[in-house]
């Protein structure tokens, strides 16, 4: 581990020039008194480290000097595809090798190169999970990537989504972060399913390879699925007649099926409302969702929906008629 940290910090002073020790500390995320050790242990293997003293001081390398060590390791080079996620990238247990990686392929780059993939770094940031919603606990996720890597059949402890626990040997195709949660691929009973990562209350690796399904291809699956899923949630259609307050509100609160839904839009009505169509999925659900537009959006259709909305408006009225 030690050998790693003195390279990365070697990597660091050359990449960027001079580095304050409470800067490299909080890059390699260490403590200060372990950098001024890692820095006396440069010197005396013969890096040529330099202190500069007083207020706009750090550490240097003499000028002109550059070392040669800028090889990947196999673990180093497959982080590199999740270079622009870095949360997820730790969440997998490569946060330090990504960083690693970074740095040798940094130093490996000349001038030019070089400082246009630090603007990059510096303008440019990919943040996976959606907004307002805290990130699922994954305590096994590392587990389970190396599973999906080495082709390993697990036993894992699974609960549903009604919470019914269930026991299922699993032999995992892949891996996918979809808004900030991570799901399984896993074929079971050599049908391939998807499992939320953070339901998974227990993972065992059997020590048993299985066979990848030829012609399996992750991507594909999973955009089938969502179509499934997708055609599977939605029992019917709102006709919906919207405020443009609700009309902003549309796709923050619906996602892909408010956007949808503004497409539908008819032309506004002198105070400005549309009407619009959008896929709901059960009566009771749809209810709750769409009061969360609340006057800014009323049913039009179909009449159950409209008739549920109604009853639960006047029993909200009915509870909040008398003030404590």
């Amino acid at each position: 581990m030690r050998a790693d940290r003195l390279l990365s910090l070697l990597l660091l002073l050359q990449n960027r020039g001079r580095m304050t020790a409470p800067e490299l500390a909080a890059e390699l995320e260490v403590s200060v008194r372990t950098v001024y050790r890692d820095i006396e242990a440069l010197g005396a293997s013969g890096v040529p480290v330099y202190a500069d003293r007083g207020p706009a001081g750090g550490y240097r390398l003499v000028d002109g000097y550059r070392t040669r060590l800028t090889g990947l390791t196999d673990a180093e080079a497959d982080s590199l595809f999740l270079a622009g996620a870095p949360g997820p990238a730790r969440e997998l247990g490569l946060g330090a090798v990504l960083a690693t990686a970074q740095l040798k392929l940094q130093a490996a780059l000349p001038a030019g190169p070089a400082d246009r993939a630090r603007r990059i770094q510096e303008r440019f940031h990919l943040d996976a999970p959606a907004w307002f919603r805290a990130a699922d606990p994954v305590p096994h996720l590392a587990a389970v990537a190396q599973a999906v890597w080495e082709q390993q059949v697990l036993h894992v402890h699974y609960r549903r989504w009604g919470g019914e626990d269930r026991q299922v040997v699993l032999h995992p195709l892949g891996l996918v972060l979809k808004s900030g949660i991570w799901y399984l691929v896993a074929s079971a009973d050599n049908t391939p399913r998807t499992y939320r990562i953070s339901r998974l209350r227990s993972v065992t690796t059997a020590g048993q390879p299985f066979e990848r399904p030829d012609g399996f291809d992750l991507a594909a699956y999973w955009t089938e699925s969502a179509r499934r899923l997708e055609s599977a949630l939605y029992k019917g259609t709102a006709r919906l007649r919207i405020a443009p307050r609700a009309r902003r509100m549309l796709p923050m609160q619906f996602g892909a099926a408010g956007t949808r839904a503004l497409e539908t839009a008819g032309p506004p009505d002198d105070e400005g409302w549309v009407e619009v169509r959008m896929p709901v999925e059960t009566t009771a659900v749809a209810v709750s969702d769409l009061l969360r537009l609340g006057a800014d959006a009323e049913v039009l259709g179909p009449p159950e929906l409209r008739a549920a909305v109604a009853r639960t408006v006047a029993e909200l009225a009915r509870r909040y008629a008398d003030t404590p």
